[in-house]
């Protein structure tokens, strides 16, 4: 399988396992800012995971703590989904990828967004390591626009018409600067949060 990696060749990238395509992820010249100040790729495939999350970019504390999640977000995610810390990192169910590897930066209100191209490379190779995922999360509005083209308008109508999209299950995402959106869409929580823990929990016990 033949990747581009920068502008001025094709390399070929051996897409085997993922140690491989995690240094080749290191490799790329668009990489390199964090490659060179020592900072890994961010995000976790499990051959036997049963649920996939996918959000933007890392928060810049889950990336200094190199565990994705790792914030007070994942904090609200695992509240969500009905699971603890351990069932979501060691249970052997749960994988992430995002549309970035990498915390992005600050922008004027809040994270800048995940660069253009990257899941495009990446996701490809990283989900056919993962052939038993059975329930994708969608958090946040780029994961949607990415893998659902048929959503609605709105974030806001996407998640309430969650069902129309398994195996995906869009969410608002679950950081603080969002908490007034949830406090505005109280169905959210009445609704929707026990609608993915059903299915999160049958997952997670297989």
């Amino acid at each position: 399988m033949r990747y581009s990696i920068g502008k001025q060749a094709l390399v070929e990238v051996s897409m085997q396992t993922v140690e491989e395509i995690s240094r080749a992820i290191m490799a790329d010249p668009a990489n390199q800012q964090y490659t060179a100040a020592g900072i890994e790729p961010l995000f976790h495939v499990e051959p036997t995971a049963t649920i996939l999350i996918i959000s933007q970019a890392p928060s810049r504390q889950a990336q200094l703590a190199r565990t994705y999640w790792h914030d007070p977000s994942g904090d609200r995610l695992r509240q969500w989904m009905g699971i603890n810390a351990d069932e979501f990192y060691h249970s052997g169910r749960i994988a992430v990828l995002n549309l970035d590897f990498y915390y992005p930066g600050k922008g004027k209100s809040g994270d800048l967004p995940p660069r253009r191209g990257f899941a495009e490379k990446w996701h490809a190779p990283l989900l056919k390591l993962m052939p038993n995922v059975q329930l994708t999360l969608l958090i946040g509005a780029y994961a949607q626009r990415y893998y659902l083209p048929q959503r609605r308008r709105t974030l806001t109508a996407t998640v309430q018409h969650y069902a129309d999209y398994a195996p995906y299950f869009p969410l608002v995402h679950p950081s603080p600067l969002n908490y007034g959106w949830m406090h505005k869409n109280p169905w959210f929580e009445e609704r929707v949060v026990p609608a993915l823990q059903r299915p999160v929990r049958v997952l997670v016990d297989a």
